[in-house]
């Protein structure tokens, strides 16, 4: 049977598309297949990694009928980039291998049995639907992703916090060092839902994301949430656990602050991070009326050290950070200014943008 017939980029597109949860290795070797239901000219494509699941169809011509078959997803792509875009791309099947040709080329795969893949099973209790524009979710990710734990033992803070409260939606993520929170405005009010998704979750959502106005829709449930968008369907099981309270570690009245460009002090930060240590990372922010200097040494006894004017009157702080924490929001930011808020040394510092009220960035402040 001639399971599909079709140009090499548009099948190479639905399978990368579902691929990206893919693991290299499982224990399960079915979970390193991808899961094909054909019918009629379209066929479905599904992955699982048993937490998150991808599905998504295509119609791609071959015969009439239906097949269901798990065939290695990462074999296929690699196949499939290594032939040209314009090539038309046939996939034959008989018995338990599946053919793909293309020119005077033929690869021959193994199979395994379709029943044998496990799905998920999607929750029944799912909350009201609601939807943004992707470019918009896309950049709420974008904002705050980096500021996610890893592999911390705590592990409500190894993803991203999911607010939607009446027309507001809120992604909040810390990793207990620093905090970062973005939000959107919602055309519709709803029901406040709350939940926490996975790292991996969050990463894959921005690479599948577009930068349209395309909507997404999403719906939570007790233990799940779900996004459909751009064709594809997106199933992934939730974080389990309390959130910490991020309105009480967002700092509300500091009294001294300033406004300056977000790319020399970027540029500052990256030269000064040079002769960091490099367990600590850890540099000095003088900051004093009508100037801003940042100073970092290391066990060797070099030093680095770097001034920026700028337009401030208030109190002179000495405050100690871990520079990294800072050029992450730095570079994750698409303004050109931004607001440094201090109160004094020993207290956090807030970073915001003038023409982004949603953004807020807390780092606490490190002894060096």
């Amino acid at each position: 049977m001639i399971v599909l017939k079709a140009p090499q980029e548009k099948l190479l597109g639905a399978l990368q598309a579902v691929s990206g949860i893919v693991e290299r290795r499982h224990t399960l070797p079915i979970l390193a297949n991808v899961l094909m239901r054909k019918n009629g000219d379209s066929i479905e494509f599904t992955t699982s990694d048993l937490e998150i699941q991808v599905r998504t169809s295509a119609s791609l011509g071959g015969d009439e009928g239906t097949l269901s078959t798990t065939v290695g997803s990462r074999k296929m792509i690699d196949i499939l980039k290594s032939l040209p875009g314009d090539q038309i791309v046939s996939l034959t099947s008989s018995g338990t291998k599946l053919t793909l040709q293309a020119g005077k080329s033929r690869f021959t795969m193994q199979t395994l049995p379709a029943d044998d893949f496990p799905l998920v099973n999607e929750a029944v209790d799912f909350g009201p639907s609601f939807g943004v524009p992707q470019k918009v979710l896309k950049s709420l990710i974008d904002q705050v992703h980096f500021a996610m734990a890893v592999h911390d033992i705590r592990y409500y803070l190894n993803g991203i916090l999911f607010v939607a409260e009446g027309k507001t939606l809120t992604l909040v993520a810390t990793d207990g060092h620093r905090l970062g929170l973005a939000q959107a405005t919602l055309e519709t009010e709803i029901p406040k839902q709350e939940v926490i998704l996975p790292r991996k979750t969050v990463l894959e959502l921005a690479r599948l994301l577009g930068n349209v106005d395309e909507p997404i829709e999403m719906r939570f449930a007790g233990n799940q949430a779900k996004f459909t968008f751009s064709g594809l369907e997106f199933v992934t099981k939730l974080v389990e656990g309390k959130f910490p309270d991020y309105n009480r570690v967002i700092p509300k009245n500091h009294k001294n602050s300033v406004i300056l460009g977000r790319q020399p002090l970027l540029s500052s930060l990256q030269r000064a991070a040079i002769l960091t240590s490099e367990k600590f990372k850890g540099v000095r922010v003088n900051l004093e009326p009508g100037a801003l200097r940042i100073a970092s040494s290391n066990a060797e006894q070099e030093e680095a050290k770097e001034e920026l004017e700028i337009d401030y009157g208030g109190d002179t702080i000495e405050i100690g950070f871990n520079v990294t924490y800072l050029m992450d929001a730095l570079n994750n930011i698409d303004h050109d200014m931004v607001k440094l808020e201090l109160q004094d040394g020993n207290s956090s510092a807030l970073i915001t943008v003038p023409e982004q009220p949603g953004f807020k960035y807390v780092v606490m402040p490190m002894r060096i």
